[in-house]
């Protein structure tokens, strides 16, 4: 009945139909009633009756036809973030369609932890919903918090977060995991440690209490834990030191003046759960998320059987690579490093593909990264390929906070183009799955088109004088830095020159009071 309701508020855009539908019953009655009642017709009236019938049965089924459409797309509507935010520039039959691309989409796994993999899961999300994240179970050396002593729950931080970018609501999903009760007797609980701990309670099992998570948030995929044991993670650095903590790893390796040599998990017979194996045997494409390369991703890879199930799998393996180095752990790599340090903790055939950025950063933010001692992470292409790794470059970066993240729907984008090029290399362009997602990928493209594009410069006739597209975007922002930049050093030279002559000048004066007070002693003694 409520349903019925909604059908005649305003703006339902509805009414219409179901007065079409009445005026097509009243017109196809009124030619049955004349064909019942009037004994003889004429050819002209027969006609008219005919007619009326024919057009009364037409607006019955036509207003029928639009009625469930239009009440499919309320339905949509209703359901869809999207139409919410910004009802004017959107596709209401694209996003129909859209539901069916969900459902039938590709089988996507995961695997990482920290902002890399929540940032991938965010963007997969708008193009299917078989996507499985498999999470590193660790606090990373840090000691527990005091929510974790009192309730006595394994570290869920990589796990809350990924639920979080795959709900189908952000904020509020962010705002109820990370809620801590300030008074009473759950004072410094927080909510998603009570909860995970009262369904592991309920279930006896870790990673069941997680699949439980993931029906009871309502996300989009689901989330794996890679295994049932609490992995501590530990950095062997090349001067055979060995650290447990991963946010002192930067500040020894400095002290040190020494590198990463390898990292390895304890317990070392930490095995994946047989739902991860599953996923990974059953995936269409498996992707090494973007983060920290020693604490976020190799360790998912040294689980026990997680490697092998890659390797075995008939997936497309692909790696988005960092767009920064990170200082105290992959200092001075480039992008063919970040490969070999991957390839040298596991074995070769885990990456098919690897994803990275163009390089086209504002300078201002490579600046801010420099003074904290990171770099971009350079190309070597020639170097990555002879790993035999296929390279995909695609413009990823953006910033967010003043920070520099890779793009979640570029990212998102770049991953299904390359599963509807598998599909299209198995002449599969007439599957249902491919069909579907060139439709989505083609609609995502259109909706995420900027509206105001910049006009493109003129092309210089004298190639020598022709300047790359970064230089022409932020010339005038490098050559503004290094002006700064020789202002200050002109200003710091000015300084150390005035504090030098100071300090001459203070030297001086106690020169010739010291030896004033020499003169005046040998005077006295006189």
């Amino acid at each position: 009945m409520k349903g019925f309701i909604e059908w005649f508020k305003p703006n339902a855009k509805i009414k219409r139909w179901v007065i079409l539908i009445l005026i097509g019953i009243i017109l196809a009655c009124y030619g049955m009633s004349e064909i019942i009642v009037m004994e003889e017709l004429e050819p002209i009236q027969l006609l008219l009756i005919i007619i009326s019938f024919i057009v009364g049965f037409l607006f019955i089924v036509t207003g029928i036809v639009f009625m469930q459409k239009r009440t499919m797309e309320m339905l949509i509507e209703s359901t869809d973030n999207r139409v919410q935010k910004n009802k004017k520039n959107i596709n209401i039959n694209s996003l129909i369609f859209n539901k069916k691309i969900y459902a039938e989409g590709p089988k996507i796994v995961i695997i990482g932890g920290g902002t890399g993999l929540e940032t991938v899961a965010r963007g997969l999300k708008k193009y299917t919903d078989n996507i499985t994240a498999i999470v590193t179970v660790s606090a990373y050396g840090k000691l527990p918090t005091t929510s974790r002593q009192m309730l006595k729950t394994m570290p869920i931080d990589d796990i809350k977060n990924t639920i979080i970018a795959l709900s189908n609501n952000e904020d509020v999903a962010n705002k109820l995991l990370n809620y801590k009760f300030e008074s009473g007797e759950l004072k410094d609980i927080n909510y998603s440690d009570l909860t995970f701990s009262a369904m592991q309670n309920v279930t006896n099992d870790f990673s069941e209490a997680i699949k439980e998570a993931n029906e009871i948030f309502n996300i989009v995929g689901r989330i794996l834990p890679v295994t049932n044991d609490e992995m501590t993670i530990c950095a062997e650095l090349e001067n055979g030191m060995v650290v447990e903590e991963k946010d002192k790893i930067p500040e020894i390796v400095f002290d040190k003046i020494t590198k990463i040599n390898r990292v390895f998990i304890k317990p070392t017979n930490c095995r994946a759960t047989n739902d991860v194996i599953e996923a990974i045997k059953e995936a269409d494409c498996i992707v090494i998320c973007p983060g920290s390369l020693y604490t976020n991703v190799i360790p998912n890879l040294l689980v026990g059987g997680v490697y092998k199930a890659i390797k075995d799998s008939r997936a497309i393996k692909v790696y988005v690579s960092n767009i920064m180095t990170e200082p105290g752990q992959t200092d001075d790599y480039s992008l063919s490093d970040h490969i070999k340090a991957i390839i040298d903790h596991t074995g070769k055939d885990i990456i098919d593909y690897c994803i990275y950025d163009t390089g086209e950063v504002a300078p201002e933010y490579i600046k801010k990264y420099n003074m904290q001692g990171s770099e971009l992470v350079q190309i070597d292409i020639q170097k990555a390929k002879n790993l035999g790794i296929k390279l995909l470059q695609r413009d990823l970066a953006c910033v967010e906070d003043g920070y520099i993240r890779h793009n979640s729907d570029l990212v998102a984008r770049a991953i299904t183009e390359l599963v509807c090029d598998d599909l299209k290399y198995r002449d599969k362009q007439m599957d249902p799955q491919y069909m579907l997602l060139k439709s989505k990928l083609e609609y995502e493209k259109q909706f995420n088109k900027i509206k105001n594009k910049p006009k493109k410069k003129k092309v210089q006739k004298n190639k020598k004088e022709r300047k790359s597209k970064f230089l022409d975007k932020y010339g005038k922002r490098i050559e503004s830095i290094r002006n700064t930049d020789n202002i200050k050093r002109m200003n710091m030279e000015k300084i150390r020159q005035e504090e030098k002559q100071e300090n001459d000048e203070q030297a001086d004066f106690i020169e010739n009071v010291l030896e004033k007070i020499q003169r005046d002693k040998e005077k006295n003694n006189k």
